[in-house]
């Protein structure tokens, strides 16, 4: 038997953040006890999976989006800009900032789209309308898993910002609210979609690094200046998540695409993690040397690492380490590093076009490490063969926004399966609150939960898709 502990429902994210349907009053359906530890809660009579199943024909996918602050606000464009996609809703708690993403859509020769805001429910009566396809979803985190819920509740499809949710409990329920409305819900994970990540995919599937044993991937990102400035975080949501707990926050830039290289739930599973914290040292000492002494933040207390690490091990043995850092002085940084038995990639390492070095037997020797580019060129994604080019005018990242939505229409234009699903989500973002319960357990492993019941074992495919065309417009 396991000797790896379950979570307990106290534990999650430390004990210290109530969010989502606790902080809303809303009931989970997932049953309790089950789905707040690493065992597997029982689908309900009639309840299946949503593994593989096609998004329904849409000749034209109408967006709703909730949440436009910096996120949600500069996406809305880039939505209208995808072939055969607008938007028909937008809403904000801020009825201003639903104007003014209004506004900057008719100045782009779009339709206006109807406006919703100026209270915690006008979200609520944005999904009353019979126009609205996908909803988007870019408020902040401890509201994901309520909008995405009521998203599916009301027949829609949805696409929720990182996490999807922060509590098993709320990952549970989103996995089962997705299986019962037969409608999708998905992390908007860009980096999945980048041109280097997708890249290293096809490489791994086609045995350039021989058999995988690990992967390192990690958000470092210096946020400290966006973090204490009044206007960039509104309310300071994301800064007040460093006072509430000690977990690893937001993981999954780093995680998925590793993830995706080792066909997590396509094959192999993570079965289980464990995570290190270091003291929290950043923002208080970015506070102490720029922030004046009148500022709101200096009543804050902030608990959280400036480093949290988790090590993630797999059904087949494998390692993945996934780090946050965000405030701390560095240079961005996802990592994105990904090894095996005949090499290894690893990016964010230098001045190179691609910033990213490899070396592969039996291509390469003398301890040297060798440029990417030419790798890239060979195993570049379809998708950014197609829509590269206009994914440099629409989208921000890179380009990778633009391509995570091109692709999400062109899946639901198309009646595809989703590169994405629930159950990759689920897996993802259970990081957060597995992470709180591993460092409240002094680092020791928990387990993590297998959001598919049993069907990760089974290959199938998933970002290294087939090319296809956009359908047709009009």
């Amino acid at each position: 038997m396991s000797e790896t502990p379950a979570v307990s429902r106290r534990l999650l994210l430390g004990g210290a953040v109530a969010t989502g349907a606790a902080a809303v009053g809303m009931t989970a359906a997932a049953p309790a006890a089950a789905a707040a530890t690493g065992q597997v809660p029982r689908r309900r009579p009639g309840q299946k999976s949503m593994i593989g199943v096609p998004f329904q024909v849409h000749r034209t996918v109408r967006v709703g989006v909730i949440g436009l602050g910096n996120r949600g606000g500069g996406m809305v464009e880039s939505w209208a800009a995808v072939p055969g996609c607008t938007v028909t809703a937008v809403c904000d708690i801020r009825a201003d900032r639903a104007r003014r993403a209004a506004d900057r859509l008719v100045s782009k020769g779009e339709p206006r789209p109807a406006e919703y805001g100026g209270s915690a429910d006008s979200y609520a009566r944005m999904l009353r309308r019979d126009d609205i396809d996908l909803v988007y979803i870019a408020t902040p985190w401890e509201f994901h898993y309520e909008h995405g819920r009521a998203a599916l509740l009301s027949g829609r499809h949805a696409v929720v910002e990182l996490p999807i949710a922060t509590e098993l409990r709320e990952l549970w329920d989103l996995v089962d609210t997705s299986e019962r409305t037969r409608r999708h819900l998905l992390l908007a994970e860009n980096c999945s979609y980048g041109r280097n990540e997708l890249a290293m995919l096809r490489m791994a599937h086609a045995g350039l690094f021989g058999d995988i044993t690990n992967g390192h991937g990690g958000y470092q990102h210096d946020l400290r200046e966006l973090l204490f400035s009044d206007t960039y975080y509104t309310d300071s949501w994301r800064r007040l998540w460093h006072t509430r707990s000690t977990a690893s926050l937001y993981p999954m830039h780093g995680l998925a695409p590793i993830a995706a290289a080792m066909d997590i739930n396509r094959g192999d599973r993570m079965t289980t993690l464990a995570a290190t914290a270091t003291a929290p040292k950043g923002l208080a000492d970015y506070r102490e040397r720029f922030v004046p002494r009148d500022h709101p933040s200096w009543k804050e207390t902030y608990i959280n690492g400036d480093l949290v690490t988790c090590l993630i091990e797999t059904d087949k043995g494998r390692i993945i380490r996934a780090e946050h850092e965000v405030s701390s002085p560095r240079p961005y940084s996802r990592i994105n590093a990904l090894a095996g038995s005949r090499g290894i990639v690893e990016d964010y390492t230098g001045p190179a076009p691609t910033g990213a070095r490899v070396y592969l037997e039996p291509d390469h020797g003398g301890h040297t490490w060798r440029d990417f580019a030419d790798y890239r060129k060979e195993y570049d994604h379809w998708l950014w063969q197609k829509v590269g080019d206009d994914a440099a005018n629409n989208g921000g990242h890179g380009g990778m926004d633009y391509v995570l939505q091109w692709r999400t229409v062109q899946l639901m234009r198309a009646g595809l399966v989703p590169d994405i699903d629930v159950y990759d989500s689920a897996a993802w973002c259970s990081a957060v609150p597995l992470s709180a319960a591993s460092l409240a357990r002094n680092g020791r492993p928990v387990e993590i939960p297998d959001f598919t019941r049993g069907a990760w074992s089974a290959k199938r495919p998933g970002l290294d898709s087939s090319p296809t065309d956009m359908p047709p417009v009009g």
